[in-house]
């Protein structure tokens, strides 16, 4: 009976490393800018959706109201093209969500890099007829 156990190979478990995925093949991903008042995020995704790489102002070392600066989505956004870069990326299609100061900065940030933008398109949510208004105050 023990030798039994001693011959069966033990498993081993995955390391996070085993699981990392090549992406050396990726030549097209799509980034998504949600530029807000207070902070801008910058996602690398492929074409599945699968998030490949993201940073934000506050990562970028931008505290305070200096995040929400076109400055901070310049730096943000150019943070995201290094690593897109880096993984084989040479096209680039890129929604913009919200109406923040440094959603031109983080484009042009982008195309400044050497990524190709081959789509723009903004994604923003506008309300179709919006909520419920308050109702009238008595006084």
């Amino acid at each position: 009976m023990a030798d039994e156990k001693a011959a069966a190979p033990a498993a081993k478990p995955q390391t996070a490393a085993a699981k990392k995925r090549n992406w050396k093949s990726l030549t097209f991903a799509k980034v998504y800018i949600q530029c807000s008042f207070n902070n801008t995020i910058v996602s690398l995704t492929d074409d599945r959706g699968d998030v490949l790489a993201w940073a934000s102002a506050g990562g970028s070392g931008f505290r305070g109201t200096k995040k929400g600066t076109p400055f901070a989505a310049g730096v943000t956004a150019g943070k995201v093209a290094k690593r897109a870069l880096e993984l084989g990326v040479k096209q680039i299609a890129v929604f913009i969500k919200g109406p923040g100061p440094g959603r031109e900065t983080a484009v042009r940030s982008l195309g400044n890099s050497g990524l190709i933008v081959v789509a723009l398109k903004d994604v923003t949510p506008l309300p179709h007829n919006g909520c419920r208004p308050p109702k009238a105050r008595r006084v």
